[in-house]
């Protein structure tokens, strides 16, 4: 069976800025330098262009005549044919040469395209912010393919934290000492008695802290019903308050809470990096 024809397509030099390089910013394009006269590309090329086709669309299959586009061959550092090269993102990200075996070819191909589970994460990580209740379905999604996927695993218990869901404390829980997720499911565990405290009247816990800046107690409350409605800025200025002021307050808790919350939003949020620098502050 034929693969089709947006799935497997001729580039020349003209084409393959376009066809190429702005294209593997969505999808994996996968290049084969290739030759008429070349006994190995013929035996090469089928292989590649059939598991396209049984790949049905996690990829593209760019084919480059090198006797045509010998200056797209030198820019790329072809030496021998076939050269099959994989671009994501504009860039080259794996490559081999030589006509390998199918299975090898197969084997490759599955390390450079993300598979079903891979997806799914992806996908949930993009909405644990704006929509943390899809990104948890998308989670047990994943886990119901692999139950002990430690991305998913902390996935959902992040998820399932921004929504005050108590399961979250079950679902990190199960992440092993070992893993690599291990650290960060334990620095969200610490959010699990933080949320707890948010008890009292929000209006009445603000205005206590007005009052007396000092009670370390009433801004605990106040700053965990500012994390529960994820107004995560306010929740951390109120526990660097208390870590400024009254560094044993429960055992150093505004500090490890803090941290949980940094764990929770990620580094690339300019709200955690700002408390960062301002939390190293007031330690150092």
């Amino acid at each position: 069976m034929a693969a089709t024809p947006s799935a497997v397509i001729d580039v020349n030099e003209r084409e393959f800025a376009t066809a190429v390089l702005q294209r593997s910013a969505d999808v994996p394009v996968v290049v084969d330098f290739w030759a008429p006269w070349c006994g190995p590309c013929r035996v090469l090329g089928p292989v590649l262009e059939r598991l396209t086709n049984e790949m049905d669309g996690a990829f593209v299959l760019a084919k480059v005549n090198v006797d045509q586009n010998q200056r797209l061959a030198a820019q790329f550092g072809v030496q021998g044919i076939p050269a099959v090269k994989a671009f994501r993102g504009g860039k080259v990200v794996e490559q081999f040469t030589g006509a390998l075996p199918e299975s090898q070819v197969r084997a490759w191909l599955k390390k450079l395209v993300p598979s079903e589970l891979d997806g799914l994460v992806e996908m949930a990580a993009n909405l644990e912010t704006s929509d943390p209740q899809g990104a948890a379905d998308l989670y047990r999604r994943a886990l119901s393919i692999d139950g002990a996927h430690g991305p998913s695993l902390l996935g959902l218990g992040r998820a399932l934290t921004l929504l005050g869901d108590p399961e979250a404390s079950k679902v990190l829980q199960r992440i092993k000492l070992g893993a690599p997720e291990y650290p960060a499911a334990q620095s969200l565990l610490e959010l699990t008695p933080f949320l707890a405290a948010a008890g009292g009247d929000l209006a009445s816990l603000h205005q206590q802290v007005v009052v007396d800046p000092k009670d370390s107690t009433a801004r605990w409350q106040l700053a965990a019903q500012l994390a529960r409605r994820q107004q995560w800025e306010d929740a951390l200025r109120h526990l660097l308050a208390i870590v400024q002021r009254d560094r044993n307050f429960q055992d150093d808790a505004a500090r490890r809470a803090m941290l949980a919350i940094f764990t929770l939003l990620g580094d690339p949020n300019p709200v955690v990096s700002h408390y960062r620098r301002q939390l190293a502050s007031a330690l150092f």
